[in-house]
């Protein structure tokens, strides 16, 4: 049966029959030049979860979680969108991860799941309409066909806890509803989406769905995947990113029992960064993985270096500073508002500063793995990625296999922070497979993982403000020299620039004479995706930047920031499309200040730090208390407060901040990747160390602001606010202006 079914919103809606009789429900994008486009029933067998939502006979409801969850808590959150909409009783419900799926339809191909990607924030925006209108489609048939059972009107049928009620109380729940509902006709425009006032999931606190099974140790990672016939596979990468093999000895390799083979691995000529093995390399191939890990220590091999072999952490920070402190054109004149160098000429009074940050790595806690099985007809394939849709496009270019022959699965994955959003380990593991023919688990140990990163670019940034005669701020220019993470990604050279500035970032749009400008750094280290990337970078220097103006003021750091977001407004935005709140910003500020209790006078070596940040209609701020005594930091209190609009799970919201501020601290206090000889010195967390939980508070406390707003991203926006707002707080109590990080090697440097 073919049905045409007008679009609303470029969507159309899917029904289909699984193999046991359950109701399959989902949406779509549809193209642009689709037009009217016909929803089919289809009757084919599933074999795995269909789109969204599945509705067994004996009342259980599966959804499916389109978006990976590296933490963020996105296989509870999108669900309870879908089931808030189907009235489903949440006891009741099953969360299943959906791998990719590219299917055929109207001569071209498309996406069946539409948005799937984590970590970047934009999973709750993507999925709000989506899975709402793929809920209330499901609870529509049901309601249909309950009508139908009952004699009842549709109308005056209600839904709860997964059963239609009708008005003199008869329940029918809805696995008894499945059959009929199969049977009717889709509805011609989609389903009305309930009002606000009738969530009865969405903005209640959930736990996350896996929680229970990782505490008992049951959730099957990615790296907890086997096939019976695999091999292991460790590697061995060469330590000058752009280096070569020399020589090679494997004879007492391949002597230690259970090593099969040694197999030689290198990046794809003209393939971008991210989908081609990261750097040369040398993979042991064995029947476990400790004898894999025995066969890697007993190679006797040498590398040759590339022409970067003489790279330094100390001279690629003295070119950035040659580029600061030259007259030359920057890169790219990122936003000129008014005129800085003519006022320049007019201020009575100039403030300015230099800011320091390093390379940092991801350091996820699940390292580099794959899985991968190739057969004459299929490929199976189980990685941990946060895009599965890229990852299913890399296997495809690599085999040549149609997309429709590669199963992709994406199990529960220990962190992501973007390193996930590259897949090289996994363009290794297929290369890997194809040469054995057979079966193999791609493993780093945590030395690859940490010296063969896509590292988050350090950067520097030279302030400088402008004060007329009243001290009123008149001008500010920031000169900013980094590392594009856009380079060798097939990205066109004019656009390198916005992986490392937002012209909207403020305090762009509150002064007159503004001016941003950015200095292209050349670095031998391949660069990625990071937990907020260039944000993070940004906010530092901004934030920290504004304590010294205050400190020239003589003005308290809370009230400068009030009076330059000023009057509530909203500032439209030259790069995005969602304007700047400076009401919802200035929120929570003062949300951060009252819980703090700013305007109490520490002493006795406290000190508090309060900082803000925004990120695509999304507010946080940060406020800290800690105190330095000798050589010791201790950070008292922190306290965050985050704006995201309405919130699906005010649960996994208040984890997300704490996440991302116990993030933003590790990453502040100690971490640093730095090359010397052109090799990364850092080696293992010894070197490279998370922040100690006596390092960090006891607790972070986490003030979500109520709002009816559509939901934007939450889970990088209280990140970039931390580090500054600790910093800050530690020039507060011991009066050293924190302008390098990581931050307790500077501290102990200038006590």
């Amino acid at each position: 049966m073919t049905v045409r079914v007008p679009l609303t919103r470029r969507r159309f809606l899917q029904i289909m029959a699984g193999a046991t009789g359950a109701l399959i429900v989902g949406v779509r994008q549809a193209r642009a030049d689709d037009g009217d486009t016909p929803l089919a029933l289809l009757g084919d067998p599933v074999t795995r979860l269909g789109p969204y939502v599945r509705i067994e006979p004996d009342g259980r409801v599966i959804l499916g979680a389109r978006d990976p969850d590296c933490g963020e808590g996105t296989h509870t959150s999108l669900p309870r969108i879908i089931a808030d909409e189907l009235d489903a009783d949440w006891t009741r419900v099953e969360v299943l991860s959906l791998g990719p799926d590219l299917v055929s339809g109207n001569d071209s191909l498309h996406w069946r799941y539409g948005h799937q990607r984590s970590g970047d924030g934009s999973s709750i925006p993507a999925a709000w309409q989506d899975l709402r209108t793929a809920g209330a489609l499901a609870r529509w048939l049901l309601v249909q066909a309950a009508a139908q059972t009952s004699g009842v009107a549709a109308a005056n049928l209600r839904c709860e806890n997964s059963a239609v009620i009708a008005p003199d109380g008869r329940r029918f729940d809805y696995g008894s509803l499945v059959k009929s509902a199969l049977r009717q006709a889709p509805p011609q425009t989609a389903p009305p989406l309930k009002t606000p006032d009738r969530f009865r999931l969405i903005g209640r606190p959930a736990g996350d769905v896996d929680a229970e099974a990782m505490v008992r140790g049951e959730e099957k990672f990615a790296i907890d995947q086997y096939m019976a016939e695999a091999l292991t596979a460790v590697v061995l990468h060469c330590p000058w990113p752009d280096g070569t093999l020399d020589s090679i000895d494997t004879q007492a390799t391949l002597a230690i029992p259970g090593v099969r083979k040694v197999l030689q691995f290198q990046p794809e000529p003209g393939q971008p960064l991210g989908s081609t093995p990261i750097a040369n390399g040398v993979a042991v191939l064995a029947d476990d993985t400790w004898s894999a890990l025995r066969g890697r220590d007993a190679l006797k091999l040498s590398w040759k270096p590339g022409k970067n072999a003489n790279a330094s952490t100390a001279a690629m920070e003295q070119r950035a500073h040659d580029l600061l402190q030259s007259q030359a054109e920057p890169t790219r004149h990122v936003r000129e508002d008014g005129d800085f160098a003519e006022a320049a000429k007019k201020a009575a009074h100039r403030v300015e500063a230099l800011y320091t940050q390093p390379f940092v790595a991801h350091a996820t806690a699940e390292p580099m793995n794959c899985l991968v099985r190739i057969d004459t007809d299929r490929i199976h394939v189980v990685t941990p990625t946060q895009s599965p849709q890229e990852a299913l496009t890399v296997v495809q270019r690599l085999t040549g296999m149609p997309a429709s022959r590669i199963d992709v699965q994406v199990p529960r994955t220990g962190g992501g922070f973007g390193r996930r959003l590259d897949h090289d380990f996994l363009a290794e593991a297929v290369t890997l497979a194809k040469a054995t023919g057979t079966a193999v688990k791609l493993m780093w140990t945590r030395d690859q993982d940490l010296q063969h990163d896509f590292y988050r670019p350090g950067a520097l940034h030279r302030m400088q403000a402008l004060l007329d005669r009243r001290k009123r701020l008149i001008g500010w220019n920031v000169r900013k020299a980094s590392a594009s993470v856009l380079a060798g990604r097939e990205v066109p050279a004019d656009r390198l620039w916005t992986s490392e500035n937002n012209p909207d970032a403020l305090p762009a749009g509150l002064i007159p004479n503004f001016s941003s400008t950015w200095y292209e750094l050349d670095s031998p280290l391949p660069r990625g995706p990071s937990r907020a990337g260039h944000d993070v970078v940004d906010a530092f220097a901004t934030q920290m930047f504004l304590d010294e103006i205050a400190h020239v003021l003589r003005k308290d750091p809370l009230d400068l920031r009030m009076e330059l977001l000023g009057e509530p407004r909203m500032l439209p935005g030259m790069a995005a499309s969602i304007p700047i709140d400076t009401a919802r910003l200035a929120n929570v500020l003062q949300r951060v200040a009252v819980r703090i209790d700013w305007r109490k006078r520490r002493t006795n070596g406290h000190g508090l730090g309060i900082a803000f940040h925004h990120i695509d209609g999304a507010y946080c701020a940060h406020a800290f208390e800690v105190s330095v005594r000798g050589e010791r930091l201790r950070i008292h209190r922190a306290v965050c407060a985050i704006d995201v609009g309405r919130v699906v799970n005010p649960l996994g919201l208040q984890a997300q901040a704490m996440g991302a501020t116990v993030d933003g601290i590790s990453t502040a206090l100690g971490q640093i990747i730095q090359i010397r000889d052109g090799r990364i010195v850092q080696t293992d967390l010894h070197d490279y160390p998370l922040a100690r939980m006596a390092q960090l508070p006891n607790e972070v406390e986490v003030i979500s602001i109520p709002s009816d707003l559509a939901p934007t991203g939450a889970s990088i926006v209280a990140m970039p606010s931390a580090a500054p707002a600790l910093a800050s707080a530690v020039s507060a109590a011991t009066t050293i202006r924190v302008r390098r990080l990581p931050l307790m090697p500077e501290l102990l440097r200038k006590l």
